[in-house]
């Protein structure tokens, strides 16, 4: 079938190519009369812009590439949901790539932005390093998102990982938990996040007057429920006793939800359980999961406003802007 061009919905309008470019562009000086009238062309014809052509002319995709290590994971499933309804509403569309959390697929990234598909990149860095992105200066926009230190000239949004984390504990000191574990952390080296995660549960502590003891810190193999799971039962199993406990993340929550159940122990009666993102999972846990919520809207659309500012031609140092976080309370640890 013949594809419709922009002259074929002028002739069928009886307007100039010029008018129909303007209303397909959705310029303003366009009376309602003549919009009206070329849109209707526009659908009995069922005229599609051409896009490579309209960036050819512009200069511009209107898409935008969003990269995170793990989609498994909701955190990043959930906050790439929140991108895309933000993207869209300003005009953008959105290419999603997964990196593995590897130096190779951070890098793919990082090394393919000149190839023109994309306008700019919002990226969520596990593997490199400050040092190894400094390397990585093209033409391309590019935001970080984040905790990892970035390039001081870099863009980054992130939140208070240290103050949320104390927040947290603060939470389950004031339900009158004493010995508070933290699950979740990495067997070998920390990453960054957990660090800081780990900062601010230490700050928590000291600051309600109690000993920070790292018998209470569980860390687990792999980065899911169940590997959590598997690490706080034989935390359990060996021992320890707690009645608070902070978990990395949600996945790590849920692991600890059933640990915890297989062995008789209530939740929030015995232990009261503190997750980390408030993915929509933890609504449906039994019980419920009181969660670290960080701001994600708020989050996708200042990442969103510094990226577009480059796009737009902005030449400034880089910028580190820190969202908004609460604690969500439900059932695994609810209010005194």
């Amino acid at each position: 079938m013949k594809r419709v061009t922009l002259q074929d919905v002028a002739t069928h309008a009886g307007v100039s190519m010029k008018t129909v470019s303007n209303v397909v562009r959705d310029y303003p000086h366009v009376s309602p009369a003549m919009r009206e009238r070329v849109q209707a062309a526009v659908a009995e014809l069922g005229y599609r812009p051409n896009l490579r052509g309209r960036s050819l002319a512009t200069g511009r995709s209107n898409m935008l590439a969003l990269a995170f290590p793990d989609l498994r994971r909701p955190y990043f499933a959930e906050l790439a949901h929140v991108f895309a309804r933000v993207s869209a509403a300003r005009g953008y569309r959105l290419l999603l790539e997964e990196t593995g959390g590897t130096p190779d697929g951070e890098r793919a990234v990082l090394r393919d932005r000149e190839a023109g598909i994309v306008d700019g990149v919002v990226l969520h860095p596990q593997a490199l390093r400050a040092t190894d992105l400094e390397a990585y200066r093209e033409d391309t926009p590019l935001v970080f998102l984040g905790e990892d230190p970035q390039p001081s000239g870099a863009d980054q949004v992130a939140i208070d990982n240290v103050a949320a984390a104390e927040q947290a504990v603060t939470h389950l000191v004031r339900l009158g938990r004493r010995r508070i574990g933290f699950l979740g952390h990495e067997t070998g080296p920390w990453s960054f996040t957990s660090t800081l995660r780990l900062d601010g549960y230490r700050a928590g502590l000291e600051r309600a007057g109690h000993r920070f003891d790292e018998s209470l810190l569980v860390a687990r193999a792999e980065g899911d429920a169940l590997g959590a799971e598997a690490a706080l039962g034989a935390a359990l199993d060996d021992g320890l006793e707690i009645d608070g406990l902070l978990c990395r993340d949600d996945l790590a929550a849920i692991g600890a939800l059933r640990a915890l159940l297989v062995r008789g122990l209530h939740v929030p009666c015995d232990v009261a359980v503190v997750g980390w993102d408030a993915t929509v999972l933890t609504a449906s846990t039994v019980p419920s999961i009181t969660s670290v919520a960080p701001d994600t809207v708020e989050l996708a659309s200042r990442a969103l406003d510094l990226l577009l500012e480059r796009i737009d031609g902005l030449d400034a140092p880089g910028r580190h802007v820190t969202v908004g976080h609460d604690v969500l309370v439900r059932e695994s640890a609810p209010e005194p």
